[in-house]
């Protein structure tokens, strides 16, 4: 199975989140400035959401797959207001015509004094138990 990482991390939340990622499944961890030239079984996609609202990026970067690129994409994130990103970010990826997987996960970030020390150890710990769920 061939496994690609990318991420959006405006505040570094998401790259480390991404780091752990890496850890389990053995993939190296990509901004989403990094194309995805050849097709992946599956890619992990990592992105928060800012005031609620997906980055330009993220969705511009989405708009360059396709499914004969990306078998299927399972999301982690973390959020400070909102529960998930994941519906958002679902959406998108399945207008391209990419299934997106329903296991994904979600954990409390930080902005500013709101969910302060998120993600923590703890919020590590269980996305590593998370990604080798899927695995």
């Amino acid at each position: 199975m061939s496994i690609a990482i990318r991420y959006y991390s405006k505040f570094g939340h998401t790259r480390k989140m991404a780091a752990v990622v890496s850890e389990v499944s053995g993939a190296e961890p990509l901004s989403i400035e990094t194309p995805i030239t050849e097709p992946v079984d599956v890619l992990y996609f990592g992105s928060a959401v800012y005031a609620t609202v997906v980055d330009w990026r993220v969705k511009k970067f989405i708009k360059t797959l396709t499914p004969d690129v990306v078998g299927r994409v399972i999301c982690f994130s973390s959020a400070a207001i909102i529960e998930s990103n994941y519906p958002k970010i679902k959406e998108l990826f399945e207008w391209q015509g990419i299934t997106v997987d329903e296991r994904q996960f979600t954990c409390r970030g930080s902005m500013g004094p709101i969910q302060a020390g998120h993600p923590n150890q703890a919020d590590h710990d269980a996305l590593a138990a998370f990604i080798k769920s899927t695995l």
